[in-house]
């Protein structure tokens, strides 16, 4: 797949389109209407994520911001109910840091917006988990 290129096998083409867009312009406002309100966030298999609502991925997202992180989408894919942003995110440089990484979110969809992300440092795990292996 090319940089850039959106690829999905359902439903949820447009869904997909309106999350790159959001993510790549930063635009919290259009990524907050993608999300339900009890929408969730943690780690792989994280049983109690660090975000249970909207206002806290938001937030989440507003730190890294403050922050100096910057993600650029890559890819998006999508099976079934789950769509795989994959992204390379710039930190500011500390000393013996990498300032890019790539990563990987696996969004699960229901009635129509995200309802839960995952995020991973491993792109097989990723792929893996959104059905894409």
């Amino acid at each position: 797949m090319h940089e850039g290129q959106i690829m999905t096998d359902d439903g949820n083409q447009l869904l997909a389109q309106r999350i790159r867009a959001a993510l790549e312009d930063a635009d919290l406002t259009a990524f907050a209407d993608l999300l339900d309100p009890r929408v969730t966030w943690g780690a792989p298999g994280d049983s109690s994520p660090a975000c249970r609502n909207r206002e806290q991925v938001l937030d989440w997202y507003r730190r890294g911001r403050a922050d100096g992180r910057r993600g650029r989408v890559l890819d998006i894919a999508s099976h079934d109910d789950k769509i795989l942003v994959t992204m390379k995110v710039t930190t500011p440089q500390a000393p013996g840091a990498e300032p890019e990484a790539d990563r990987w979110q696996v969004l699960t969809v229901g009635s129509g917006r995200i309802c839960d992300i995952r995020g991973y440092d491993n792109e097989g795990d990723a792929r893996a988990a959104a059905g894409l292996a």
